[in-house]
């Protein structure tokens, strides 16, 4: 990526003797009245480039509050966003796929409000007049965040030297979309996100134009800058991954350039290069992303929705929760259900067996169905039968000897037909590389005691020292002969012959996290002395149990990252990667029948389609010039070829890595994903715009030669526009505006459409638009 300007090489010519090695000689030492030329001003921080920087951000903040308090209702995933603000206004755990940054931001903006959090955002159509929800301020916070894109546009494009009437309209591209317009005057995510991936890119390249300088201060903030954008832009939504593999793919590139031996550099010094970035672009970010999670955690600290996801030990460090009141310490004898963490299906059994062949051929033990089923029923009792006498001597109950401890071994007895679980060296129904699990009748103990045998490993539990306790301790029911844990699994569902119930059998992988159980309820044993106590009150109310940052931190995240891979189902507007840039298929957002008013995803399609052709353009150049120049024949000037890959090919990378990925995702995807690729498609439009229209020329400090940089052999470039530029740039802004403007009811909601009106604006047949009968 070249930023202010271009790396000038010599390239050889065909066929020309190669000049003899002179042996170098030592330059003379510069004399006392020499002086050092200024480093030259940035080519958009001039007045004129502040001045239009400054306009164009107040354009982008009227056009995005322009009705920005309708529609008066909760629109599309305000139901959630808003939702999560009410969350932390009152302090409640919630959970949500996303990181918390782009969420407490929406948060913050509500508390200024005067948000009591009261309102929950249940339903699409929910008025906000009515229970007095300050959501005009709150979609404000969206609207100026979204605002600040525009003018970070017009300044990444003048950094790398665009031509400032180009570089106008790249950021008219993304002032007058109608989907970023859309985007970031609701209460959404995507509004932070956009903003610092293009934070994030600007960064860099300010700090790749101090490649000159490095290390010195400038250097230092620059490379810092990039860090902590990289880590807001991961902390607002996952895919912020997207826009680190971009910036590393550039750095990586930046560092081969630097380990040439022709670059003069020693290793030392290419190691202190490698240690900074990492230090920068690695260890900052990592801090930054941790420090946002610290606050999410400090600020929900009350027992809400999102503790279900969580295990017992982290929902016992939240005020209120309800194992911190309703569990129990287990006893030899008790009867409980146990409930499988992942599923959420209860262990059971029931009067029904195996049959003798399975469909694939293998023949099964014939014994009694153990299953897992996810409705509560009689047939998921289970009695904690010791191995071993548990009262004293003389037969008084012992407490202390009763209790269940980590490592103990046990049996479960099924309670409604009197049988004990049993696993063996016999295939399970669905899954033959796992052991089947059936039950033995009591009275026939005795053939086949030792295969009965489970040894109890609470998560996270000490030998002889942690108990076993309903609801708040997880655990792993490990087979003592062959070192199997009780299993079960969502997809196993098992044919009509079980009910269609899940499979549960012994999974050789002991210490998977997926064969984590806990007992829901608890039914004490009727003999115990213990009995009419224990029925009458739990163990007694605790107050939370402080769990360390990390442990919390590491949990999240796995959950985070289980729980965004389950987001397979299907919804009416869920779309596909290949749908995206031609705008195959809108979102219908909102809809009034009052007024014949809607709101819908749909994007400047001068602007998407433009990018697009850009895009094709940027790569049948890059193709024929490879083509070219294998043959001989070089079409493009060296200094205009290299600007083209760093500065062009830079941007196409960046709109590669924020789309291409989704390709790889199975999980539920929206056009409004787009969004981030879509920016990097305008920078590489608008580049590519000024490349084939415009002509570089070196700024020269007098006439005697080319304005050097202190310590660089590299001219400034700048790029001279021509009547072309001017023009293309001028018809490509009306054209931004007019579309603008024509599909802005659809945009802002503010007015109604009949039927012929609405048919007007359908330019795609697959385009799903409400009203149109």
């Amino acid at each position: 990526m070249e930023a202010d300007g271009s790396e000038l090489r010599r390239r050889p010519v065909a066929g020309a003797t190669p000049a003899p090695t002179a042996v170098p000689t030592p330059a003379p030492a510069p004399k006392a009245d020499v002086r050092v030329p200024p480093k030259p001003a940035s080519t958009s921080w001039t007045w004129h480039g502040v001045l239009t920087t400054g306009l164009l951000g107040a354009l982008a903040l009227a056009v995005r509050l322009f009705q920005i308090g309708e529609p008066s209702q909760v629109v599309f995933d305000e139901v959630h966003f808003g939702k999560f603000a009410a969350y932390y206004v009152t302090r409640r755990y919630f959970f949500d796929v996303h990181p918390p940054l782009a969420k407490m931001l929406v948060a913050l903006a509500a508390w200024f409000a005067g948000f009591d959090g009261q309102f929950e955002f249940e339903n699409i159509g929910d008025s906000y007049i009515e229970p007095g929800v300050p959501y005009r301020q709150i979609r404000a916070l969206s609207a100026v965040i979204g605002a600040l894109q525009v003018p970070v546009v017009f300044q990444i494009l003048r950094e790398t030297g665009t031509s400032w009437w180009v570089a106008v309209a790249g950021a008219m591209a993304i002032l007058v979309d109608n989907a970023h317009v859309l985007q970031t005057r609701l209460i959404l995510l995507d509004a932070p996100l956009v903003l610092f991936v293009l934070l994030s890119l600007y960064s860099y390249i300010r700090f790749y134009q101090q490649r000159y300088r490095p290390f010195g201060l400038v250097w230092w903030a620059w490379l810092l800058a990039t860090g902590v954008s990289l880590a807001l832009t991961v902390s607002c939504k996952m895919v912020g991954v997207m826009t680190f593999a971009t910036i590393g793919t550039a750095v990586i590139l930046d560092l081969w350039d630097l380990l040439d031996i022709r670059r003069g550099l020693s290793l030392r010094v290419f190691v202190k290069h490698v240690c900074a970035r990492a230090l920068g672009l690695l260890i900052v970010p990592l801090f930054v992303y941790l420090g946002c999670f610290y606050v999410h955690f400090a600020i929900l600290t009350k027992t809400g929705p999102g503790d279900v996801f969580m295990s017992p030990r982290f929902q016992q460090s939240l005020q209120g929760n309800d194992l911190l009141h309703h569990s129990m310490e287990l006893h030899a004898f008790d009867t409980i259900t146990l409930k499988h963490k992942k599923t959420g299906a209860f262990l059971h059994s029931h009067d029904k067996y195996y049959p003798r062949q399975y469909e694939d051929g293998r023949i099964s033990s014939e014994g009694q169905q153990v299953t897992a089923y996810e409705h509560y029923d009689s047939n998921n009792l289970w009695k904690i039968v010791p191995l071993s006498p548990v009262d004293s001597d003389d037969g008084q109950f012992n407490k202390t000897r009763r209790r269940i401890f980590h490592g103990q071994k046990i049996r479960l007895l099924h309670v409604n037909t009197n049988s004990y679980l049993l696993t063996h060296d016999v295939a399970a129904p669905l899954m033959p590389t796992n052991e089947e699990f059936t039950t033995i009748p009591a009275s026939e103990l005795e053939e086949d005691e030792a295969n009965t045998v489970f040894e109890l490993q609470i998560f996270g539990g000490v030998a002889n020292s942690t108990y076993w306790s309903s609801r708040r301790t997880l655990v792993r029911l490990i087979h003592q002969e062959t070192r199997v844990a009780l299993w079960t699994y969502k997809e196993g569902v098992l044919p009509e012959w079980a009910s269609s119930q899940l499979e549960v059998n012994g999974n050789k992988n002991a210490l998977d996290k997926s064969a984590l159980w806990t007992v829901e309820d608890v039914h004490p044993d009727p003999d115990s002395p213990m009995y009419e106590l224990r029925t009458r009150r739990p163990d007694r109310p605790r107050d939370p149990e402080p769990v360390r940052f990390l442990d919390k931190f590491v949990e999240l995240q796995a959950t985070m990252l289980d729980q965004n891979n389950r987001l397979t189902n299907d919804h009416p507007y869920a779309s596909r990667p290949q749908s995206w840039p031609l705008v195959s298929d809108g979102v219908a957002y909102w809809s009034n029948n009052v007024g014949e008013k809607q709101i819908a995803f749909l994007p400047n399609l001068v602007s998407w389609w433009s990018a697009v052709l850009g895009l094709l353009t940027i790569g049948a150049i890059f193709t024929m010039d490879a083509l070219f120049r294998r043959r001989g024949i070089y079409c493009i000037p060296f200094v205009v070829r290299q600007r083209c890959f760093r500065t062009t090919g830079f941007f196409v990378a960046a709109w590669a890595w924020h789309y291409l990925p989704f390709f790889l995702m199975h999980r539920q995807l929206f056009l409004h994903h787009y969004l981030p690729a879509h920016v990097c498609s305008v920078l590489a439009m608008a580049s590519l715009v000024d490349d084939v229209t415009s002509s570089s020329m070196d700024l020269p400090l007098s006439p005697s030669g080319p304005f050097l940089r202190p310590g660089s052999l590299r001219p400034h470039m700048r790029r001279r526009p021509s009547l072309v530029t001017h023009v293309l740039s001028t018809v490509l802004i009306l054209a931004l505006a007019a579309m603008f403007v024509f599909m802005a009811p659809l945009t802002y909601g503010h007015v109604g459409l009949n039927a012929d009106a609405v048919r007007a604006r359908q330019w795609r047949s697959t385009w799903r638009m409400q009203f149109l009968q």
